[in-house]
């Protein structure tokens, strides 16, 4: 943590946020896409997948290779735009758990980028 990022609750995530983890875990690439922009990335293992029909083809591949569930760790704001949201995942997944941080990027109310790592 940086000294200009701050810890704030789960619930003070912005509702772009909160509903893309909604999505994702649901897999509906149709909620997801109603809360990018046009040309917003997601990094996930390495891969950039940029623009809306490639990031919801990505959510779509992810959601028919494993099965797993998701459980909110800690939320982190690093200026007006940025966000980080810390969850633990269980599943059918190599290695069964991990935690990873889904850290977002914002413009205006959606999102423009998110880079997700261990």
């Amino acid at each position: 943590m940086t000294d200009s990022t701050v810890r704030i609750d789960i619930a003070d995530l912005p509702a772009a946020v909160r509903q893309f983890v909604a999505a994702l875990d649901a897999r509906d690439t149709a909620a997801v896409a109603g809360i990018l922009t046009p040309q917003a990335s997601v990094t996930d293992e390495g891969r950039t997948h940029t623009g809306i029909p490639s990031i919801t083809e990505w959510i779509a591949d992810t959601a028919s290779a494993f099965t797993y569930t998701t459980t909110p760790v800690a939320a982190e704001r690093a200026g007006t735009d940025r966000f980080t949201l810390s969850q633990h995942l269980e599943g059918d997944f190599p290695g069964g758990s991990v935690d990873l941080h889904y850290r977002f990027t914002l413009e205006g109310a959606l999102i423009s980028n998110l880079v997700i790592t261990p």
